[in-house]
């Protein structure tokens, strides 16, 4: 049986891990290098990096600290954040990632997903989609979930699994950073949709959403989170305790 992934998020602006309420209020947490070094050692199954306002600020994402992180850690990288081109994907490969995640540059250039698969393989592609409800529909929002696409969420997220995205990441804005529990119906409509991963981002507030999460769409294959990780609200140890003890897969 596939074990279920547990991902923390460095949400990094400025060198620095910030958090904040429906991608808004952004609050200084901590050193990323430091953070990540800690989640290499505490059991985390992958870390995930986005360099949160590259997009929005139309410059390159931070580099040097991101070489910084990938010497710390001994699992998995996943990096986003003003990826545009398959160039960046290159470099930020080259900097110790080992998938890169696309989200408003696959906007802009949709192309982008196909070219990076076929260079580097589906497996190093993740789609990243920020997404929130607009009259009772699932809409896709760019720039760190600050400009409306008007793109319906399905529709996108089959057009870039077909183009060759190996793993899908849904940022839910509707729910992040609330800390009410993953947003499962936003979440359903995403798995049910597509044939790969799928990580659900944004709400969680406890352990047992977790639990929830995993019992509830056990097609869901992880659940990632920052602020409950990050403040220690929720031990990663002790999370995937409780998730065995519920009969669900992890890796300990």
């Amino acid at each position: 049986m596939i074990t279920k992934r547990i991902i923390p998020c460095l949400d990094v602006r400025d060198g620095r891990v910030v958090k904040g309420t429906n991608f808004q209020g952004l609050q200084d947490v901590d050193s990323p290098v430091d953070l990540a070094r800690w989640y290499s050692d505490c059991g985390a199954d992958e870390l995930v990096f986005y360099d949160i306002t590259a997009s929005a600020e139309g410059r390159r994402l931070f580099t040097d600290i991101l070489t910084q992180v990938a010497r710390q850690i001994f699992i998995p990288l996943t990096v986003g954040g003003g990826i545009r081109t398959v160039d960046d994907f290159a470099r930020v490969l080259q900097c110790g990632a080992d998938k890169v995640s696309v989200n408003s540059g696959a906007l802009d250039d949709p192309s982008v997903i196909g070219r990076a698969a076929r260079r580097y393989g589906s497996q190093c592609v993740v789609l990243s989609v920020d997404a929130r409800r607009v009259d009772g529909r699932f809409r896709v929002f760019a720039r760190g979930g600050r400009q409306d696409t008007g793109r319906e969420l399905l529709e996108w997220v089959r057009y870039g699994v077909g183009e060759g995205a190996g793993e899908l990441v849904l940022n839910s804005i509707d729910t992040d950073g609330v800390k009410r529990g993953f947003d499962l119906e936003m979440l359903a409509a995403v798995s049910a949709a597509v044939d790969v991963p799928v990580i659900a981002s944004g709400g969680a507030g406890s352990a047992e959403d977790f639990v929830t999460l995993f019992e509830t769409l056990p097609r869901v294959d992880a659940g990632l989170a920052a602020s409950i990780f990050h403040f220690r609200q929720v031990e990663i140890p002790e999370l995937k305790r409780r998730l065995a003890r519920r009969g669900i897969p992890v890796r300990r």
